[in-house]
């Protein structure tokens, strides 16, 4: 932690919250995340020391709480109400990212296993009666397919064909699916541009777009691209010249 020397609120709370992965590891606890397997999957290029040292500062700074282990299961991270009200200040840094720092993804940052670990937490699990498969085969990713297992009871990513049934295949640009996921473009026009495919049965294609609640920054996201719209349209108009009537002698 970097101490500041400064007896001032912003200096305290930035020597909590400022070191590198600190936010990150919040946004996850805030998406109810709650065991350490669960978070190195969602920051899998943060090293498990690095992490564990953040979660014990984290704690140590009455952010977050740990649970010790019942028998048989893994010790849970909870934040506490200190913790829980950073959710203002993680939705105000989305905001302004959304606004001003969102531009196109880096290539390093395209990676389909993080998109399908957010996923797994945002599937719409309630309209499940039955297991189901999807199929993500992403051009411009390290391989070729991936799935998401969705059974009432558990949500699964894998790496490997699970040997189930698929249900749905979806083709695309591992950046176009990116886009969708955040917002930057729907997937109706996704598909009615020829940008993501659906192979499936009909019921099941139709059902797709409700399968997931999609991000939680989706909607922050399209607001800002709207503003930005309005913005472009709005520097691009000529400026009005004011015209005065002529002024008749008496």
């Amino acid at each position: 932690m970097h101490l500041y020397g400064q007896y001032c609120p912003v200096a305290r709370a930035a020597e909590i919250l400022t070191d590198r992965w600190t936010v990150l590891i919040i946004r996850e606890l805030l998406a109810d995340v709650k065991h350490f397997n669960e978070l190195e999957r969602g920051l899998p290029h943060m090293s498990r020391t690095l992490l564990t040292e953040r979660l014990r500062r984290l704690e140590q700074t009455g952010v977050l709480e740990r649970r010790g282990a019942s028998r048989g299961k893994p010790t849970e991270y909870r934040l506490t109400p200190a913790g829980r009200e950073l959710q203002q200040i993680i939705d105000l840094f989305g905001e302004w990212g959304a606004r001003w720092a969102f531009g196109p993804p880096r290539p390093s940052e395209l990676d389909p296993i993080i998109l399908l670990w957010w996923m797994r937490r945002r599937v719409a699990a309630d309209r499940f009666s039955r297991r189901r498969v999807i199929q993500f085969e992403f051009r411009g990713a390290p391989q070729r397919a991936y799935w998401l297992v969705i059974d009432p009871s558990d949500i699964s990513v894998c790496l490997k064909h699970p040997r189930f049934d698929v249900d749905v295949v979806v083709t695309a640009n591992i950046m176009t699916f990116y886009q969708i996921w955040l917002g930057r473009l729907s997937l109706s026009d996704a598909v009615r541009k020829n940008l993501v495919h659906l192979d499936g049965a009909p019921a099941d294609i139709r059902a797709f777009p409700s399968w997931f609640t999609w991000s939680p920054m989706a909607e922050t996201v399209r607001a800002a691209s709207a503003d930005r719209r309005i913005a472009r349209i709005g520097q691009s108009r000529p400026p009005r010249l004011e015209t005065k009537a002529p002024r008749i002698a008496s």
